[in-house]
């Protein structure tokens, strides 16, 4: 399997207007980042349900705090409703997934709604036209489909509260768990799912690994006038199985990298756990998850194994003597049902 790596790169055009020079700048700065994270050849994320145990307290809040409200066109969830559409008519799809959103309890969860389908196309969606079904998946990491393709004419997201959205990087230091942003990377998190249901990841592995050195302290800050790398403060791996394609993924939401934040290289398979706050990376990487903050000792355990050097394209990185193999693992978590009343059914 090729590997990708960021290629380094620099532009400089000498008698350019102020205009120019600051796009010139951008584009250089950009092709830098993909140089130290794209690998160098292209031949031609248990507990219980989580509440109250402090180690979900930023993953989850990140979650649910999120100003992110995506979901996936041409896709319809099925699933018990807690607000029929029928009765609930919006205009959009980021108001519907708002809607189930504001189900959530202030504490970031449980949440009522876990689940929106919105009927955003007028001509596939007749009458039904800005119908609002919220939902209650009973398992939120399998959720139910009805039915998908280019002629479905809803869109459908998920939304995770407290305890939901979790899934474990089994490896023999230990398991990282990493709590699933849907709303922000939901073509990311659905590829995630799929291979979970796979329950197979023969190839998923860690190949790179880069301590934060003497430049990031332990909380992941930068140190003041320290170079930011080598080493770059990252592990980096690819979630691909063996004999299985990569689907296409677009460009998702691309917030600041931090400690702990799960981000693609590029469009995937390849990805990397930060260890430190990388501003200086901008809003480059599709996150699609954040470490559960206590699981970082795991990560970084896998950052102090021995590596050898490597250069990708003029850029100096750390690659593992002997890869890690990953295993994608999942806790369902069940929260106590839901009542719904007479309103609860399938649509």
């Amino acid at each position: 399997m090729a590997r990708r790596q960021l290629e380094a790169g620099s532009l400089r055009f000498a008698s350019l207007s102020l205009l120019l020079i600051g796009a010139a700048s951008c584009t250089a700065a950009y092709f830098f980042l993909f140089s130290v994270l794209r690998p160098a050849t292209q031949p031609t994320p248990f507990y219980g349900d989580g509440d109250g145990d402090p180690r979900f307290a930023e993953a989850e809040g990140t979650a649910i705090g999120s100003e992110c409200c995506g979901g996936i066109e041409h896709l319809e969830l099925w699933g018990a409703a807690v607000k029929w559409g029928a009765e609930f008519m919006l205009n959009t799809s980021g108001e519907c997934c708002r809607a189930c959103k504001a189900m959530c309890s202030e504490n970031g969860g449980p949440c009522l709604c876990n689940s929106w389908v919105f009927c955003g196309n007028r001509e596939a969606c007749g009458s039904r036209f800005g119908e609002c079904w919220l939902k209650k998946q009973q398992d939120s990491l399998a959720p139910e489909r009805q039915e998908e393709g280019p002629l479905v004419g809803w869109t459908s997201g998920l939304i995770y509260g407290r305890g939901e959205g979790i899934i474990g990087l089994e490896t023999e230091y230990g398991t990282i768990h990493i709590k699933l942003f849907p709303d922000c990377a939901p073509h990311s998190v659905n590829y995630i799912l799929e291979l979970l249901a796979l329950k197979h990841c023969a190839g998923c592995q860690f190949y790179r690994a880069e301590s934060r050195g003497q430049f990031w302290d332990s909380n992941g800050n930068h140190v003041n006038k320290a170079p930011f790398g080598p080493p770059f403060a990252l592990i980096q791996g690819t979630i691909q199985p063996q004999g299985t394609a990569f689907p296409e993924i677009p460009t998702e939401a691309c917030p600041a990298i931090k400690r702990g934040s799960v981000a693609w290289v590029g469009n995937g398979p390849e990805f990397f756990i930060s260890l430190a706050n990388h501003n200086e990376w901008k809003k480059s990487h599709t996150v699609f998850g954040l470490v559960l903050p206590e699981d970082m000792v795991v990560a970084e355990k896998i950052a102090q194994l021995p590596t050898v050097p490597d250069i990708w394209n003029n850029i100096e990185v750390s690659v593992l003597e002997n890869s890690v193999p990953l295993v994608l693992n999942r806790r369902k978590t069940e929260w106590k049902s839901v009542s719904t009343n007479s309103q609860m059914m399938n649509r």
